[in-house]
């Protein structure tokens, strides 16, 4: 009816640049695309302003009649890409519309392996995704690289591998094009890839193949055994130590084993799993000096905590670079079951001093664990007026937080003289500082109720315990100072 009037304008745009065909072709109109393509004044290969053509909208909303009605056209371009690079034919791979893929392919004038911007080929989101009869068209052709690599390097096997589809994985090995141990811009395989998000069934395709490498560690030093340790892929682990050509104790970049990083996720099945092992050392140390015991401790792993003290080749007292001993760290983060545990075995010493001459009670005492200071002073081994670097007492550190219930402690033990702990701010008392706190507490709400975050001994820092990474179990970084 509109088409009748004088003055209508069929093929005027709108603010996106999308013409009435593009709508029509999107929305899956096909008596309007019929008629709009009867029309000598419409342009059937207008691109909008993200660069879609109608072609590229039908193909997305999978509208197999209109792809079908443009591609009889000699005015549309099949190979037209948006703004992202992609042409029909690589969403219609992405999304696994055999069909669709089919027409786009019957056009002597289609290049099916053209990359968008990230690098991916139609082929490569067919393997991404799962699309196994997409892949299978594409691969019967002779203008389709299969071992095509993206801008990060990966292969549509790594992409498969990764997201766990076995029967692409299956197919790509059987050419002889393919390379499985084929590392992207991180230094990771296919395999590597797998392990790490657990893909199980993959795992065991690639590690039937005789060429392809188990063992191989990526830029970070992370091999797939680590990778599954770290994240906590019981199965995947298992069936990589079945291989004799698996080393258990690999350090990556950081100096960390697959045993510490499972120690610091907490994977006690893991953890068991490595131990059992006659060839794992279960003491070494990463680039900052801590060990799985010292991991686990600071975290609070309790469970790993009681496995590697039952060892007699781990050593429960070990400082790291900056003398913090696992004792150190639980009294530190507040772990009291794990403070227990560690204080039970012998050769633990509960006064250990770190480089800034804090001892664990220290580290409690300023961090509001009163649980911890009480069974810390419980000991007759444990001095309550060591001093620091700072010559500060644990006293003055619990009165600057203003905890009373840890102050009131403290001050029952007689060695202590109230009247001259340093507080490294100013020369008021312990006494008379806790007061302060306490009153500035009591305008919002009782001081046993508060939680405060950790402070450390000289420039403040954070906690032992490290952030989840996404998509993926939390992997240790850099040293923070327990605080």
């Amino acid at each position: 009816m509109l088409l009748k009037w004088g003055g209508i304008i069929p093929d005027a745009p709108d603010k996106q640049g999308r013409t009435p065909l593009a709508w029509a072709a999107r929305m899956g109109c096909v008596g309007i695309v019929k008629m709009l393509l009867g029309r000598e004044d419409v342009i059937p290969d207008t691109a909008d302003n993200h660069g879609q053509t109608p072609l590229s909208w039908a193909v997305v909303n999978g509208h197999r009649g209109i792809v079908e009605m443009l591609l009889e056209r000699e005015d549309i371009t099949p190979n037209t890409a948006d703004e992202d690079g992609r042409t029909p034919i690589s969403w219609a791979a992405r999304i696994g519309l055999e069909e669709v893929v089919k027409m786009l392919l019957q056009r002597e004038d289609i290049t099916p392996d053209t990359a968008e911007n990230n690098g991916q080929t139609p082929l490569s989101w067919a393997a991404a995704n799962g699309h196994l009869g997409v892949l299978k068209i594409l691969l019967e052709r002779r203008d389709i690289t299969a071992k095509t690599v993206d801008k990060g390097g990966r292969t549509p096997l790594s992409w498969a591998a990764a997201n766990g589809h076995r029967g692409v994985v299956k197919i790509l090995l059987e050419r002889e094009d393919i390379t499985p141990n084929a590392p992207d811009k991180q230094g990771r395989t296919p395999l590597s890839w797998a392990a790490r998000m657990g893909r199980e069934d993959v795992v065991k395709v690639l590690l039937e193949q005789g060429d392809v490498a188990p063992d191989t560690a990526d830029n970070n030093g992370q091999t797939p055994l680590s990778w599954a340790a770290a994240n906590g892929r019981r199965v995947v682990l298992q069936m990589l130590l079945k291989r004799d050509d698996i080393t258990p104790n690999t350090v990556d970049e950081d100096g960390r084993t697959p045993l510490l990083r499972a120690a610091v996720n907490g994977s006690e099945d893991i953890v068991k799993i490595l131990l059992d092992r006659e060839d794992i050392t279960p003491d070494i140390a990463d680039e900052d000096g801590r060990t799985p015991l010292s991991w686990a401790s600071g975290n609070g792993r309790v469970g790993i905590v009681k496995m590697l003290l039952e060892r007699e080749d781990v050593a429960p007292d070990t400082a790291d670079d900056w003398g913090q001993t696992p004792l150190s760290w639980a009294a530190a983060n507040g772990n009291s079951r794990v403070v227990k545990r560690l204080l039970e075995r012998e050769g633990v010493s509960p006064e250990t001093a770190d480089e800034d001459g804090r001892t664990p009670l220290s580290w409690a005492a300023g961090n509001r664990h009163g649980g911890i200071v009480e069974m810390l002073l419980e000991r007759e081994d444990v001095a309550p007026d060591t001093t620091d670097r700072d010559g500060r007492a644990a006293l003055s550190w619990a009165a600057e937080c203003g905890h009373s219930r840890v102050v009131e402690t403290l001050l029952k033990r007689c060695r202590i003289n109230q009247d001259i702990v340093t507080t490294g701010l100013t020369s008021q008392t312990a006494l008379i500082h806790t007061s302060k706190k306490t009153h500035v507490g009591s305008q919002k709400r009782p001081l046993e109720e508060q939680s405060s975050p950790p402070r450390s001994a000289s420039s403040g820092s954070s906690t032992g315990t490290f952030p989840a990474m996404p998509s993926e179990q939390p992997q240790p970084s850099k040293r923070s100072r327990a605080s």
